[in-house]
């Protein structure tokens, strides 16, 4: 089934075609979550909350402001980060005991080099030094720009900029 038949279907409210898309794109997805929380009951319960947004949302989708992977996952990341930035999940982090942060350095020396399951790393090592620093804490560390003018010690302006202008070589890398 192509994307195009699928999503048609998903906008029938087909629960089999639903499936199938949970089947395509939840292990892409859990992994750009999980690489932001860190944390895999969360990062489960985000995946989940993810695909409740797309189900509901779908309506919102437009396929002439971009492909629909890249829509999907925007709601993934925006979500981690939401569920990062709560609260509960704050002082969930501060009273954590120390099992578990052994338990969090194991993982991480295993998953460091499956940052990111979808391939688009390794196109990110071919951008200008300042774009895959840019690049990396925009969305592989979950900053936002405000964050990362402070943390850079540039204008909030020039970030935005510079995230445009990193994000169109990256367009342009991907299409080769």
């Amino acid at each position: 089934m192509t994307q195009e038949e699928l999503l048609a279907q998903i906008y029938k409210k087909d629960d089999k075609a639903f499936t199938l898309l949970y089947d395509m794109y939840a292990k892409n997805l859990y992994g750009i979550i999980y690489t932001l929380i860190k944390d895999r009951e969360e990062a489960e319960d985000v995946l989940q909350e993810t695909f409740v947004k797309i189900w509901k949302n779908l309506d919102s989708y437009n396929e002439s402001k971009g492909r629909f992977f890249t829509w999907i996952l925007n709601i993934a990341r925006n979500g981690a980060i939401d569920r990062l930035r709560s609260k509960d999940f704050n002082n969930n982090q501060k009273n954590l005991s120390s099992d578990n942060f052994v338990h969090i350095l194991d993982d991480s020396s295993r998953t460091t080099n499956k940052i990111d399951t979808i391939g688009i790393q390794e196109f990110v090592k071919k951008l200008k030094p300042k774009c895959i620093q840019l690049i990396d804490l925009l969305f592989f560390k979950g900053y936002t720009q405000q964050e990362v003018s402070e943390t850079l010690e540039i204008p909030l302006g020039t970030v935005k900029t510079q995230n445009r202008n990193c994000i169109n070589e990256l367009r342009n890398l991907l299409r080769v």
